[in-house]
């Protein structure tokens, strides 16, 4: 999920934001404030220019120049709700676009980077991706589409070589959070 959420913060950042005037430093805890001056969420991360915003329904990454400054404290030029909306849309066209992609036979690359397998079957949520080290079977919602239009697995190959030999892999991956 994480993919999609930068690939929501770059767009954004050129399309939604572009009126903050005056960018600061926002800090984790902190409760972010729209135009009108209502809560819009608060900050529970910041790493590398990015801003994770909790409104309650989504966490939205943004960039750290979004935000401008108010008498109450951090702004940004959008309300919760046309954030919230913002944020499901941009889910929503993501995974139209893996569900697109994910057929039996397409190509599949790693988390990081590298060729994984094919996919062998898709049945409801129920994926199996064929590797070089045999079939790992996985959640549809463990797949997403890359900035370059190409479906990958939330997994490193790593993690999938592991579960295809019978060990840990990508389903304790799934259990531990740390393919996000």
């Amino acid at each position: 999920m994480k993919f999609a959420k930068l690939a929501f913060a770059a767009a954004l950042a050129t399309a939604a934001l572009p009126g903050a005037a005056f960018a600061q430093e926002v800090a984790a805890g902190a409760t972010v404030y729209g135009p009108e001056g209502n809560v819009v969420g608060t900050v529970t991360s910041v790493s590398g220019g990015v801003v994770v915003l909790d409104t309650g329904t989504h966490k939205a990454p943004l960039p750290a120049n979004a935000f401008g400054k108010s008498d109450k404290g951090p702004t940004i030029t959008v309300t919760k709700q046309q954030l919230d909306e913002m944020v499901s849309a941009q889910l929503a066209a993501a995974a139209q676009a893996r569900d697109t992609a994910l057929i039996a036979g397409a190509a599949v690359n790693s988390a990081d980077g590298k060729p994984a397998g094919t996919v062998k079957s898709v049945e409801g949520d129920d994926v199996v991706l064929e590797t070089t080290d045999g079939p790992v079977a996985l959640k549809r919602d463990t797949f997403a589409v890359d900035a370059n239009g190409a479906l990958m697995a939330r997994y490193t190959a790593e993690q999938l070589t592991a579960a295809a030999k019978g060990g840990a892999g990508a389903e304790a991956a799934a259990d531990t959070g740390t393919a996000e």
